[in-house]
């Protein structure tokens, strides 16, 4: 069936501006990153996709690597975009990444120049999109100069096959320092999108300091910690979750005791609130204006339905946040964290 995008779909979305720049993205956008690969149902995927849309989430968020396997992510996206919403491309965001391991060989990851602009050329043919609206340096490179890293980025915008650049999982002071040679180069970081959670909150310490000084937006991933922050695990491990099986992509080790305790309590609080513990996971990081929008992932359209729930109630009463406080506390499940400290 050719599918006709709902009418009112910019009625209930609500859209923040990306730092001091003109581009609004929604609350919620939607993540590729564990749901898109070949071992999901395109139907699926479509269902998904369309049922955002309709949504408001204008939004979507690729990387080279999304899969399994590398790539697929961006090649399903593709096939969807030409399927369903080609015609509504102009009322799209659309991101993708680079900066993990891609290929085999010395050219396959980091930050140099020939991978990165190699990268881009290869997620816009997957997509077959002629243009990104944002491409993003995927992770800092210790071995790579940023000043090269900033240039190919740069390139991508001079070169017309991206809008916009951002960062990912950097530093405060290496967002800093990038922010400035883009500046330089005539071409502004839009955005950083670091990892941020309940039990992650390292951006707090400096990052969303600095990128309110610089003007650049915040798009945080990772919100429900893979799932931690959900009610999913309160009574165990299902076999269908991603501590399950061999292919298991969250270690057993972050279900330490201590990290269940505080996931109840929060659980109870969003009982409360009348939400479910996703829900209120996404609302609180939307609590500071400086995050422009939050990733979610989703495996069906009911759960895109439950997380875009979290925009009925966003906001919370002092008495809340101060209970939230008391567990929203370091649970040891930033796996990006030594990547964004360098």
């Amino acid at each position: 069936m050719t599918y006709v995008a709902a009418a009112n779909r910019y009625q209930s979305m609500r859209y923040r501006r990306s730092g001091r720049s003109g581009v609004l993205l929604p609350e919620l956008s939607l993540g590729f990153w564990q749901n898109f690969g070949d071992n999901r149902s395109m139907e699926t995927q479509r269902a998904i996709v369309r049922y955002a849309f309709d949504q408001g989430v204008t939004h979507f968020d690729l990387a080279n690597n999304y899969g399994p396997p590398y790539g697929s992510a961006e090649t399903n996206f593709g096939h969807i975009l030409g399927q369903d919403l080609a015609p509504h491309r102009d009322e799209l965001f659309i991101s993708t990444k680079a900066g993990w391991d891609m290929w085999p060989g010395p050219y396959g990851d980091h930050g140099s120049r020939k991978y990165l602009l190699a990268s881009l050329d290869q997620s816009l043919r997957r997509t077959g999109l002629d243009y990104v609206d944002v491409f993003y340096s995927h992770r800092a490179d210790p071995d790579t100069p940023l000043e090269e890293t900033m240039g190919a980025l740069d390139s991508a915008v001079r070169q017309g096959k991206a809008l916009y650049v951002g960062v990912s999982s950097y530093s405060a002071r290496r967002t800093a320092e990038a922010a400035r040679i883009l500046r330089e180069l005539g071409t502004p970081l839009l955005i950083h999108q670091p990892s941020y959670s309940l039990l992650n909150r390292w951006i707090e310490e400096s990052l969303l300091d600095t990128l309110e000084r610089e003007g650049v937006g915040c798009i945080a991933f990772t919100a429900l910690a893979q799932g931690l922050l959900t009610d999913k695990y309160l009574k165990g491990i299902p076999a269908d979750s991603r501590m399950a099986g061999p292919d298991a992509t969250l270690s057993r080790d972050q279900l330490t005791e201590q990290n269940l305790k505080h996931i109840r309590a929060l659980n109870e609080i969003a009982q409360r609130r009348g939400q479910s513990l996703a829900q209120m996971a996404l609302a609180w990081c939307l609590r500071d204006e400086r995050i422009t929008s939050v990733v979610v992932g989703a495996s069906s359209v009911q759960q895109l339905q439950n997380s875009l729930g979290a925009l009925d109630r966003t906001d919370f009463t002092t008495d809340e946040l101060a209970q939230i406080d008391g567990h929203a506390v370091e649970g040891g499940v930033d796996l990006w964290r030594s990547s964004s400290s360098s």
